[in-house]
């Protein structure tokens, strides 16, 4: 049994990964959130519910106590001081697991005409606080794991591949799903892809941009 802390827990990927967690694991989740009201529990013997604010170092450290990994599924334009703040948070309660879900294109590492397009889509203040956070993550001296998933679909189908930092990206999209399998597996075996930056992405899916655009 691991005992897991989730970041931002209601979070379209980290809700599906949490339903994965508690149907073919016997884990321990602390599901942490800014409005604890927007979530219900599914298994009470199981899941614990902390309201609190990622950018809160006294809240996340409380939340830590006795946690083995932490999972983080955070966003908006207070990335980069989120990752700061968990990081120290983590240092300071002796916490090195790590999953930080990124995303795309933080390292330019998307080719072609497709690149392009993300760039014009995600320029402006998006790429640029999350190559930040990343940053921030890889500096960490944590046991840490970045996701960097290819445009997001809520596709029932679990469907992935992956590529390392400093290969080119591969698909345009992947399912959510995917996504959350993919975190899941490695609450499953934290030893994986430790200090890695990992783009997942749905074989076959190439293209100048997703399906759905």
């Amino acid at each position: 049994m691991t005992k897991v802390l989730i970041l931002g827990a209601h979070g379209k990927i980290a809700r599906l990964a949490e339903n994965q967690l508690l149907t073919k694991t016997d884990h321990q989740l602390t599901l942490f959130l800014r409005h604890a009201n927007r979530l219900d529990v599914s298994d009470a013997a199981r899941e614990t519910v902390v309201e609190g604010d990622a950018t809160d170092q006294a809240s996340l450290e409380k939340a830590m106590q006795g946690q083995d990994i932490v999972y983080a599924n955070l966003g908006n334009h207070d990335i980069e001081k989120q990752a700061k703040t968990v990081v120290a948070a983590m240092k300071a309660s002796g916490v090195k697991r790590l999953i930080w879900i990124s995303t795309l294109g933080i390292y330019d590492e998307v080719p072609g005409k497709y690149g392009q397009w993300n760039h014009q889509m995600l320029d402006g203040g998006y790429l640029e606080t999350y190559s930040a956070a990343a940053k921030v993550i890889e500096a960490s001296g944590l046991d840490y794991t970045l996701v960097r998933p290819a445009w997001l679909s809520n596709k029932d189908i679990v469907s992935y591949e992956t590529t390392q930092k400093g290969e080119p990206f591969k698909g345009t999209e992947v399912s959510r799903k995917s996504i959350a399998d993919f975190v899941v597996s490695l609450i499953n075996d934290p030893t994986k892809e430790i200090g890695h930056s990992v783009g997942v992405d749905q074989p076959g899916t190439d293209g100048d941009k997703p399906s759905f655009y």
